[in-house]
C-alpha cells in the first residue's frame, strides 16, 4: 500500500530549557577580546516581492493538500483491503404489523363564506352585528339608504317594460308577414280561375293569350236553373200567406204557367199610390228552360178557403244566384275558356295565367320573416337582459338592507352608523366554520385508494386528531415533474371550533395493512442476480452451514459490501410484501427470529468520520 507523504515546514527549533540544564558543563574557553562591532546594516522594508512569495507558498500548500486528499480517496476506493469494509452488522426477522399509508398536508378553510359588497354609494343607517358575532341565515345585518340604488331599480324595471313592448310589436309584425306569405302561397292557386258553381256565363272580359292579365273581374256567372221574383201583397192577406206555400207563376211572354213556392216573407211597408200598405213575398221557381231574367210575370196563390190571392202588381224574373268570378294575380295569359251564355260546371277552368314575379315575392316575404324572427330573438334576449338587470338592481337594493345569507361567524364588519360608503366596498364577511374544507393533492400511485364518502384521519397543528370525509375526487390531474397529482377535497367537523381558517392539517390514510407478518429492515433485502442472470430478492441469513435453499449468486453483481459464506452468511430467496419507510414484509422464505445481515460498521481514522455502510 503506498504511503501518503505529508509535507511539513523544516525549521530549526531552539533547544528546550530542560535540555540545556541537563547538558554537561563545557570547559571554560580562554578569554578572547571581541572584534569591533560593525556598523548596523540598514535593511529595506518588505515590499511587493515578499508579498508575491507569500502568495506562492500558500498556493503550493493548497495544491499539495488537494493532491493528498485525492491520493487518499484513490486508496480508499481502489487499493483498500477488503477487511477495511468493517464488521458485518446483523438484525433479526420479527413478527409485527406493517401498513402502507398515503399521507401529506393541506390547508383548512371554511366550507361556506359570504362577502357582501355594495354596488352603489349610500349612507349607513343602522348596523346590527359586530365582528366575531355568530349569526343565523336571515338575521338582519345593516341598513343603508342609497338613492342611486332606488333609481337603478326603477330604471331597470322600465327597461323590462320597454323590452317587452318591443317584443310584442315585433311579434305582431311577424304575424302580419306570415299572413302575407300565406296569401302569396295561396295565390298560386289563383293562377287558375275556375267556375265556383254550375251556371251560365253572362258577362266576361276579353283576354289574349300571351299578354298580361291584371287582377279584376273575369266574368259573371249565374244560376239560371232557378229563378226568383218579388211581389207585394196586401196586409189583408198577412195570415193567408206562409213560407213554403205553393204558387202559380204565369209568364205571358211564353204563355206558360209554372209552379213555384214561397221562399221568404219580408214584413216591409210598401205603400201604393192609392194608399194601400203591402208586404214583400219572395217566390222561387224552377226554370223549365225558356225563362230568363227580366221577363214580366205574375203569381197567384190560394188562401185556406181556396180563394185566389193576387199581388198588387206584376213582377220581373231574376236569377236566383249570381257570382262575380275574379282574377287575383298578375301574369301572362296561358289559356282562355270564356263564352257568353255558355253553361259551365263547378271547377271548370275559365282562365289560367303564369307566374310573373310571384316566386320572387314569396322569397322576399320569407326573407322578411326570417329577419323578423331574428329580431324577435334579439328582443327577447334584451328582455332577459333587462330582467337580469332588475334582479341585479333588486339584489343591490337588498344589499343595502342586508340579511345574513348563511349561518356562521362575522369575520369582518367595516361599517358604522352615519358612515358614507361607496360602490365596490366589501362591508361584511361571514364564514361558516362549523364545517371546514381541506384540499389535498394525492399522487397517481395512490389516487386509486381514494373514494368519495370514505373517512381519512387528519391532525391539526397542535397534534389533535380529527376525522375527515372525502367529498370530491377530481377525475383529471395536474402533471408535474415526474408525477401527476389529483385534487381531493375533505370535509371536517369543526363544531368544537378548534380548527381555524388557514390551519395546516396533515392527513394519513392506511391503504393496506399486514398483521402478524414476518418483517426485516428494508436494508436487509437485496436485489441480486443468480448465476443464471435471473434477478432475485434475497436475504443473507447467518448460519453455521449452507442452508438447503441457499443460492449461487453472480459474483460480479454482489459488490464488496455483501457478506460471504466465510463470514457465516448465506443468500436465500424471499418473497416480499408490503413495506413502509423502515421495514419490509417477508411473505415467504424467512422464519421469525432468524439472524440476517443488515450492513457493515466501519471506523475511520480521526477526522475521516465513521458509521455504517448499507449494502
Amino acid at each position: 500500500m503506498p504511503e501518503v507523504t505529508q509535507m511539513k515546514d523544516t525549521q530549526t527549533a531552539a533547544p528546550a530549557p530542560e535540555a540545556a540544564q541537563s547538558a554537561p558543563a563545557a570547559p571554560e574557553a580562554p578569554q578572547v577580546s571581541a572584534p569591533p562591532t560593525p556598523p548596523p546594516v540598514r535593511r529595506k522594508p518588505a515590499g511587493k516581492g515578499r508579498k508575491k512569495m507569500i502568495k506562492r507558498v500558500i498556493a503550493l500548500v493548497v495544491i499539495l493538500a488537494i493532491l493528498s486528499g485525492a491520493g487518499f480517496g484513490m486508496w480508499y476506493l481502489v487499493f483498500r483491503e477488503e477487511d477495511s469494509l468493517g464488521e458485518a452488522m446483523v438484525d433479526k426477522a420479527q413478527i409485527g404489523t406493517i401498513q402502507s399509508v398515503v399521507q401529506g398536508s393541506g390547508t383548512a378553510v371554511p366550507k361556506e363564506s359570504a362577502a357582501i359588497s355594495l354596488t352603489q354609494s349610500g349612507v349607513v343607517q343602522e348596523v346590527y352585528v359586530t365582528g366575531g358575532q355568530t349569526v343565523m341565515a336571515g338575521d338582519p345585518l345593516y341598513s343603508i339608504f342609497s338613492q342611486a340604488a332606488e333609481d337603478a331599480l326603477k330604471s331597470a324595471r322600465d327597461g323590462v317594460t320597454d323590452a317587452q313592448r318591443a317584443v310584442t310589436s315585433a311579434q305582431d309584425d311577424l304575424t302580419k308577414l306570415q299572413r302575407d306569405l300565406a296569401e302569396l302561397i295561396e295565390s298560386r292557386n289563383d293562377l287558375t280561375v275556375k267556375a265556383p258553381h254550375d251556371g251560365k256565363i253572362l258577362e266576361y272580359e276579353n283576354y289574349t293569350v300571351g299578354k298580361d292579365a291584371s287582377p279584376g273581374k273575369v266574368c259573371t256567372l249565374v244560376n239560371d236553373q232557378t229563378l226568383k221574383l218579388s211581389l207585394y201583397f196586401s196586409y189583408a192577406y198577412e195570415d193567408s200567406i206562409y213560407v213554403g206555400q205553393n204558387v202559380k207563376v204565369a209568364v205571358p211572354a211564353v204563355m206558360q204557367v209554372c209552379d213555384g213556392w214561397v221562399e221568404k216573407i219580408n214584413k216591409v211597408e210598401f205603400i201604393s199610390t192609392e194608399g194601400g200598405t203591402f208586404f214583400e213575398v219572395v217566390i222561387h221557381l224552377k226554370n223549365p228552360g225558356a225563362l230568363t231574367e227580366g221577363m214580366t210575370v205574375t203569381a197567384t196563390m190560394a188562401d185556406g178557403a181556396g180563394n185566389e190571392i193576387y199581388p198588387y202588381s206584376d213582377g220581373k224574373l231574376e236569377y236566383s244566384e249570381k257570382w262575380d268570378v275574379e282574377l287575383k294575380v298578375t301574369g301572362p295569359v296561358l289559356s282562355v275558356n270564356l263564352n257568353k251564355y255558355a253553361q259551365v260546371k263547378a271547377g271548370q277552368v275559365l282562365l289560367s295565367v303564369g307566374e310573373k314575379d310571384l316566386s320572387e315575392r314569396i322569397q322576399d316575404k320569407q326573407e322578411e320573416i326570417r329577419l323578423k324572427q331574428e329580431d324577435i330573438v334579439a328582443r327577447q334576449q334584451a328582455v332577459e337582459e333587462a330582467v337580469t338587470k332588475v334582479e341585479e338592481a333588486q339584489k343591490a337594493l337588498e344589499d343595502f338592507n342586508a340579511v345574513a345569507p348563511i349561518s356562521g361567524q362575522v369575520f369582518s364588519c367595516t361599517i358604522s352608523p352615519g358612515q358614507e360608503v361607496k360602490s365596490g366596498d366589501t362591508v361584511i364577511t361571514i364564514s361558516n366554520t362549523v364545517t371546514m374544507v381541506v384540499d389535498i393533492q394525492v399522487d397517481s400511485q395512490n389516487i386509486g385508494f381514494i373514494q368519495a364518502g370514505m373517512t381519512m384521519e387528519l391532525m391539526d397543528e397542535q397534534g389533535n386528531p380529527v376525522m375527515g370525509t372525502v367529498t370530491n375526487v377530481a377525475m383529471s390531474g395536474e402533471v408535474g415533474t415526474g408525477t401527476t397529482t389529483y385534487p381531493v377535497q375533505l370535509e371536517v367537523d369543526n363544531s368544537m371550533g378548534t380548527i381555524y381558517n388557514g390551519s395546516w392539517m396533515r392527513y394519513k390514510l392506511v391503504t393496506a395493512e399486514s398483521v402478524d407478518c414476518v418483517y426485516v429492515p428494508n436494508q436487509c433485502v437485496k436485489r441480486v442476480n443468480d448465476v443464471n442472470g435471473e434477478k432475485l430478492s434475497v436475504v443473507f441469513i447467518q448460519a453455521d452451514s449452507k442452508p438447503e435453499n441457499a443460492l449461487e449468486l453472480d459474483p460480479e453483481t454482489l459488490g464488496t459490501s455483501m457478506p460471504a459464506p466465510s463470514e457465516g452468511f448465506w443468500p436465500v430467496p424471499v418473497t416480499t410484501g408490503l413495506s413502509d419507510i423502515y421495514n419490509c414484509e417477508i411473505i415467504e422464505g424467512l422464519e421469525p427470529e432468524t439472524v440476517v445481515f443488515s450492513g457493515r460498521s466501519t471506523s475511520e481514522e480521526p477526522g475521516m468520520g465513521g458509521g455504517m455502510i448499507i449494502g
